[in-house]
């Protein structure tokens, strides 16, 4: 039994996990806990897939369910089977520079850092999200990505804390979840989109390349634009993991409107640097922000 990702190479993975236990006499069930509703079960009125936002998150709300039930996990755990495994260290997963130690200074991985952050946020921030998150300098935004990301908490764990009674009814936080939602959907119809621009005719654009081009990459990469809003993310993303989400705006915006460098160049930067690097939700946000993806305008 496990919970269902959406990345295309995983649903291939777990299909291929289903067939051998179901060959080898194992009975196997997947369940949602990543997502408020699951991409196929929101289409529009013709029966295809949503490519706008306003639309596909209207008719999601519409059946959004007025409350979920949140399960709470048993106090203890049967005992499992004496199985014999490796260790983290034998299996040689860690990288030889511990270059991921800066980040326990801003992050508790784990259940219990989720729903310690998820307290605070509803507590400090909900109810003032809807301006507060505008501007980078102010602690107004939830900072449960990565969570979300590693499914340490749930979105319908988040709904429920900010819709209970006492809760701040964040509905534009809501709404965030909901840009979420559509990033899986678009990427669970559209799977080729971390590669290929969701617009084809976009799809034939020039971008810069040659010794120059990699020379302000390298620059963009390494906060030394001479942009103090755009090195001050950079640098931020390097040594914390993580990177206000107006500023990731603004320095996909430098990368691609004024560099003319390629979107998925930025998108493997951010792969390989967010500690919240999740792959729907940085595919449609580099893809809007270079205008070639759903629900985004071409900049000229």
């Amino acid at each position: 039994s496990w919970n269902r990702l959406y990345e295309p190479a995983i649903i291939a993975r777990d299909r291929g996990i289903k067939t051998r236990l179901s060959e080898a006499g194992y009975t196997t069930r997947s369940h949602n806990a990543a997502l408020l509703l699951e991409p196929w079960t929101i289409e529009t009125g013709a029966g295809r897939p949503y490519r706008v936002f306003t639309p596909f998150w209207k008719a999601a709300k519409n059946t959004l369910p007025g409350e979920f039930n949140i399960a709470e996990p048993p106090d203890s755990w049967p005992p499992g089977a004496d199985i014999e495994g490796l260790s983290i260290d034998a299996l040689g997963l860690r990288p030889q520079h511990p270059w991921g130690d800066k980040l326990a200074a801003h992050w508790r991985p784990g259940e219990a850092g989720a729903l310690d952050q998820l307290d605070h946020f509803v507590e400090h921030a909900a109810a003032d999200y809807s301006s507060a998150r505008d501007i980078p300098a102010v602690a107004g935004t939830s900072r449960l990505s990565p969570h979300l990301h590693f499914g340490e908490i749930g979105p319908r764990q988040v709904r429920a804390a900010l819709f209970g009674p006492d809760a701040p009814a964040a509905e534009k936080y809501l709404a965030e979840l909901g840009w979420r939602e559509f990033a899986h959907h678009l990427l669970y119809h559209f799977a080729d989109t971390p590669q290929r621009e969701f617009n084809p005719k976009f799809q034939a654009f020039e971008w810069r390349s040659g010794e120059a081009a990699e020379a302000d990459l390298k620059a963009w990469q390494r906060g030394q634009t001479g942009i103090e809003l755009v090195d001050a993310g950079m640098r931020e993303l390097w040594a914390t993991g993580w990177m206000h989400n107006r500023v990731r705006m603004i320095v996909g915006s430098l990368l691609t409107k004024n560099l003319g460098i390629d979107w998925r160049a930025g998108a493997a930067w951010f792969w390989d640097t967010l500690v919240d690097a999740d792959l729907a939700n940085n595919t449609l946000g580099w893809q809007w922000i270079a205008g070639c993806g759903a629900d985004a305008a071409p900049y000229f």
